[in-house]
């Protein structure tokens, strides 16, 4: 175990490969070449730093005719190179205004599959402070109340629970020093509020902006003011 887990951690220090992995974040499906370009080396350099990430089984491949795909071989793979970031140093010191204007990436953004930065960890305490999920020792549960919020939410939990995967789970978020809601449930939450206009992806980037629709429904539903 000892020797495995030292193979693994050698293999995403390296620079390139950390840069492909902190790009998969995003969520999405990516060529060689795009991640190339994300992380600044060649497409010949990539190819073999892909192939090393393959044959850990940190990330797989599709292919949708000539094309080839990559993403994380799992979402456990995911949230542990989320959970990493967590270890980069917190500024000793902060500006009045790098306190008060947060950087879209750090205001509202995807991790893997669900919603981080500030707005995302604001979600989840509003969802604690309601006791529609309730925290038991570092362990998210959904209440009887919350059960019937979801319900009216639109988000079947019954479906939820069948997918092959954590159900629901706090995520110590990079930024934020905090927990945010990871796993089905938060998923089908940011599926949501997608869906319905609240929040849009950005190109080439893990942020996340919230529409005006997306101020007035964060605000009803979750006392969040924008």
């Amino acid at each position: 175990m000892e020797n495995q887990f030292i193979k693994t951690a050698t293999l995403i220090g390296d620079a390139t490969r950390a840069a492909i992995l902190w790009n998969l974040l995003d969520g999405r499906a990516f060529t060689a070449t795009e991640l190339a370009i994300a992380a600044g080396t060649s497409a010949q350099n990539i190819s073999m730093h892909l192939a090393k990430l393959l044959e850990a089984d940190l990330i797989c491949v599709e292919k949708q005719g000539r094309h080839k795909y990559y993403r994380f071989s799992s979402k456990e793979v995911a949230y542990a190179v989320e959970a990493m970031a967590n270890l980069i140093p917190k500024p000793k010191t902060a500006s009045k205004k790098e306190t008060e204007d947060y950087p879209p990436i750090k205001y509202c953004r995807t991790c893997y599959d669900h919603l981080a930065g500030k707005i995302g960890v604001a979600l989840t305490d509003s969802l604690l402070e309601q006791k529609i999920i309730v925290n038991k020792n570092n362990v998210f549960e959904i209440s009887s109340e919350g059960q019937k919020w979801f319900f009216d939410f639109g988000i079947n939990l019954e479906e939820a629970q069948k997918q092959k995967r954590i159900f629901l789970k706090p995520c110590l978020d990079w930024s934020e020093r905090r927990n945010h809601l990871a796993g089905s449930v938060g998923a089908m939450l940011l599926n949501k509020m997608i869906s319905e206009d609240w929040i849009r992806r950005t190109k080439n980037s893990r942020a996340i902006i919230v529409t005006g629709k997306g101020e007035k429904e964060l605000l009803k539903y979750f006392k969040i003011v924008i």
